[in-house]
């Protein structure tokens, strides 16, 4: 059966104040597109500041932070600060707080039946809030052969960044994953900059190792991608890109099953950019890979 304690993880989780900013990103005024640029560039902390404190930050006045606000959806901006202090306990989440949706006398098709509730919710909230504009901007970036592409991530977000990684080396030259280890691989600290995009991958518990590294990498010129979970790794202070996807499970464990979702979505969109250079590339490594597979 369900577990007790499981009632809020198996709920349909809300919307986080970064998902509100990217759905209502195309309406906003040029003094609310300051506010947000503002919130996003030190999420959540900016927003937990003073009303005052956060218009200083965005070069606003304090009634344009409240209207902001109101026209995100809230009551006031008590209700927005306690909106993000939700958060902050939500990217603090690990095993050891979040509760299984079922307990040991589940029947098997209890268990097949939640996660593939929790898997289908996760994907459709995913690609709901995913923004158009910042979708563009990826496939831009990942299709531009100008640019190199490395590929990293966190113990348990490099198995994306691998995943994400091979099928770019099929699409495109001048691509590579890099190892999980800061300095284990010192030529590419030597080397990047900015003709490189950097495709990170992170997820809570956010890394320091992968925060750094990205950050190092911006600081070198580089381009961040960034696909991260709804509350935002602190790599998207910095990065040119960021896109979310929910990582609820059926598990105390978070899940990959939304973010596979979201790279293979950008994987199917480079493809279809790239074209027959794409297309051509794909079929020269399965002639090349001749043998290695079983009929």
């Amino acid at each position: 059966m369900v577990g007790q304690g499981d009632a809020d993880r198996g709920r349909e989780p809300e919307a986080t104040v970064a998902d509100r900013l990217r759905r209502a990103q195309d309406t906003l005024s040029p003094a609310e597109r300051k506010i947000a640029r503002a919130l996003l560039g030190h999420y959540p902390v900016a927003g937990l500041e003073s009303t005052s404190g956060l218009a200083a930050r965005a070069g606003v006045s304090a009634p344009t932070v409240v209207r902001f606000v109101v026209r995100l959806g809230f009551g006031g901006y008590r209700e927005f600060q306690q909106s993000l202090r939700d958060e902050v306990q939500e990217r603090r989440a690990s095993p050891l707080t979040l509760a299984p949706m079922i307990a040991d006398a589940s029947r098997t098709s209890e268990l097949a039946e939640a996660a593939a509730e929790v898997g289908r919710t996760a994907v459709t909230q995913t690609f709901e809030a995913l923004s158009e504009k910042d979708f563009d901007q990826a496939i831009a970036l990942l299709s531009d052969q100008a640019h190199r592409i490395t590929s990293f991530g966190g113990r348990f977000s490099h198995t994306l960044a691998q995943y994400f990684g091979l099928h770019l080396r099929l699409l495109r030259p001048g691509t590579t994953v890099h190892t999980q280890l800061l300095g284990g691989d010192s030529g590419f600290l030597v080397d990047v900059g900015h003709q490189d995009v950097c495709v990170v991958f992170d997820l809570r518990r956010y890394q320091r190792d992968t925060v750094e590294l990205a950050r190092y990498a911006h600081g070198r010129g580089a381009k961040i991608v960034l696909i991260t979970d709804p509350w935002l790794s602190p790599v998207a202070e910095f990065a040119d890109v960021v896109l979310s996807a929910r990582v609820e499970a059926p598990s105390p464990f978070d899940s990959i099953v939304a973010p596979t979702a979201l790279a293979e979505a950008l994987i199917a969109a480079l493809y279809a950019r790239l074209g027959t250079a794409a297309a051509r590339r794909v079929r020269e490594a399965d002639e090349a890979a001749t043998g290695l597979t079983v009929e």
